[in-house]
């Protein structure tokens, strides 16, 4: 009788790097653990190597699929006349949400590893996916060990293995590095503008030519004002002379690097939940339900 199937998401970052290798060291007895690597085609060179490393460790292929719809990242949000919306980022739909919905097997898996660490604000992501995802069966290795992200770099540089470049240019996360990551929020977009000057004036020259085609702003980033009725309001990441009512990031001041979560196509975590103990129960439940 051949054994179930985990799927071990590897996203390219060092935390989903090392919930993988935990994932292999606890279930590869009981289950076939698939170590998959959804790939955007829109990331790092230095991934790919990075990738090959992991491979080394855990002494195991990691199998790469890709979206056959899209040939490219620019294909979908000029198809789309969208970049990043309330709910999440189109590209992260279409590129990796529906290509993960397409290859998992809910019927036959036994469940799915994401490599949320142990921040806040990780917690509260696991809660909501297994909240509304409880058919996956969710598993957080890094959140039941309480592996924060500065853990996984340690864990990382013990194996004898580089950390992708993008943690080495002050990057919190290892995403989409070729044209930026429409996710990444305005620190990471000044940090940018700062060191990539000309990756940043092409995404914002595409804002434009996609608010144009659309007849409405179509932006990367946003902010909130006003006091307890807040407004989530957009922000081009330069000035356009034809929607000049609509503000650029330059309005705000400084700003750091704000934390990426790994991109896995569970975009929208608006519900605020921070039970860490109640993650754990429901991991457990799934788990002596099925053993």
């Amino acid at each position: 009788m051949s054994k179930q199937r985990i799927i071990s998401w590897w996203s390219g970052g060092i935390a989903s790097a090392v919930a993988c290798q935990l994932a292999l060291e606890e279930f590869s007895d009981d289950f076939d653990v698939e170590v998959v690597f959804i790939d955007t085609k829109n990331e790092h060179e230095d991934t790919y190597r990075f990738l090959k490393d992991c491979e080394s460790i855990y002494g195991k292929e990691i199998k790469v699929i890709s979206s056959s719809r899209w040939e490219s990242i620019e294909q979908v949000w000029r198809t789309r006349l969208s970049l990043n919306v309330a709910g999440g980022a189109v590209c992260s739909s279409e590129l990796k949400k529906n290509v993960r919905i397409k290859y998992q097997d809910i019927e036959k898996d036994f469940a799915q590893i994401f490599g949320f660490d142990y921040d806040t604000n990780e917690q509260k992501r696991a809660r909501n996916m297994l909240k509304n995802f409880p058919e996956i069966n969710p598993f957080f290795p890094l959140i039941e060990k309480k592996y924060t992200k500065q853990k996984c770099i340690s864990v990382v540089k013990s194996w004898g293995v580089d950390i992708p470049k993008m943690y080495e240019l002050g990057f919190r996360n290892n995403n989409c590095f070729k044209t930026g990551c429409v996710q990444g929020g305005m620190g990471y977009w000044k940090k940018i503008q700062k060191e990539f000057p000309e990756k940043y004036d092409q995404m914002a020259n595409l804002e434009h030519e996609l608010s144009e085609a659309k007849g409405q702003p179509v932006t990367i980033c946003y902010d909130e004002i006003g006091g307890k009725a807040r407004i989530r309001r957009k922000l081009f990441l330069k000035h356009n002379p034809k929607m000049p009512d609509v503000l650029d990031i330059s309005i705000k001041k400084g700003g750091k690097v704000e934390p990426l979560t790994e991109c896995n196509g569970f975009c929208s975590t608006d519900e605020q939940i921070d039970l860490f103990g109640e993650i754990i129960s429901d991991i457990q439940r799934i788990r002596n339900a099925e053993f």
